[in-house]
């Protein structure tokens, strides 16, 4: 009996074994027709090195680097200031400090988590504002980028100068995109963690993603700029984006919760350059016939995360003004040559 139940065992494995087979030829050919030839790669680095900001372009296709090309003196594994794409990693940062539990959710206040950090005689509305409000720039409060910007960090106290500017629109209501609610966000996570916003990035991003997060710009507070100036090779912005790709895992490690990404990706608002929906630190548009998942800074500083192509697209750019809107339209044309080519 137990002869009879072994060969039968032996049986099944091996028809499990061909079946197992059989699957993993099926996926690699799947693979392989989604994968982009050498000649289209070729044809398009050349035409995202033509644009005259570039720095860099890395593509990832299915976890697989297949394009890391620096331009004008620029190489993948320098740092660049990113600008506002920073963002986006603070975005993530909060997810991950909400998936923690130093933060409740996103709709907890800010009065609560900035306690006396809040500045006296401001309108009580503002205490009343949620995590939820910054991450999507829909706190109401007046603007801090722009015109404003200049005057913003020469102040003696970024947190409570922008906290103190009035509401010019009811919160939770329209976007009012600004490097301030961004920067209050950096000043939650210091005060909620009782760490750095730098430490925290580099504890909670950096080490399981084994990249490094150089220290960047910080208020007369010390507070890091949460929005702006971070430094980053454009090699671990493609790590970062390929986590995010992956549902916030590296390895059997989970980053962040993959319910965060969702959250982060749902549209709350839109841009009034593109009419690009927002959600928290993340812009989503369709290229190609797909949709597509991006952060951006000044200047041509991109990364895109398409998941249908389980492609991670990464493009830095001459920081230094002046640049307009247009430019990043020519980018993203570039990836949408890639989806097309795919």
């Amino acid at each position: 009996m137990l002869k009879l139940i072994d060969r039968n065992w032996q049986r099944v494995v091996s028809r499990l074994t061909r079946a197992s087979a059989v699957y993993a030829l099926i996926l690699s050919a799947g693979i392989a027709n989604a994968a982009i030839d050498t000649t289209s790669l070729e044809s398009i680095a050349e035409r995202a090195g033509a644009l005259a900001r570039t720095h860099s372009f890395l593509v990832a296709i299915d976890g697989k680097t297949v394009v890391a090309r620096g331009y004008r003196g620029h190489d993948v594994d320098a740092t660049a200031n990113i600008k506002s794409l920073s963002k986006t990693l603070i975005a993530t940062l909060v997810g991950a400090a909400i998936d923690r539990g130093v933060i409740e959710n996103v709709d907890q206040p800010i009065g609560e988590l900035l306690g006396s950090r809040m500045p006296q005689n401001v309108d009580a509305r503002v205490a009343e504002i949620t995590v939820g409000q910054l991450l999507s720039m829909q706190s109401g409060l007046e603007r801090t980028s722009g015109a404003n910007y200049g005057s913003w960090v020469a102040s003696r106290d970024w947190v409570a100068n922008a906290l103190r500017r009035p509401l010019v629109a009811e919160p939770g209501t329209r976007m009012l995109y600004s490097t301030g609610n961004s920067h209050i966000l950096s000043a939650i996570l210091t005060r909620a963690s009782g760490r750095s916003t730098l430490a925290l990035m580099r504890d909670w991003l950096g080490e399981p993603l084994g990249i490094d997060i150089p220290a960047w710009t910080r208020d007369p507070q010390g507070i890091y700029f949460g929005g702006n100036e971070m430094g980053m090779t454009p090699r671990a912005l493609l790590a970062f984006g390929e986590m995010i790709r992956r549902g916030g895992t590296v390895g059997d490690r989970q980053i962040v919760s993959s319910d965060w990404i969702e959250a982060s990706w749902r549209g709350r608002t839109r841009s009034i350059y593109t009419d690009d929906a927002y959600g928290y630190g993340w812009f989503t548009t369709e290229l190609a016939g797909v949709t597509a998942h991006y952060g951006r800074g000044y200047g041509g500083q991109v990364l895109f995360v398409v998941p249908s192509r389980a492609m991670t697209v990464v493009m830095t750019s001459d920081p230094t003004p002046p640049s307009n809107g247009s430019y990043f339209g020519r980018q993203a044309e570039i990836v949408a040559a890639l989806i097309d080519a795919g």
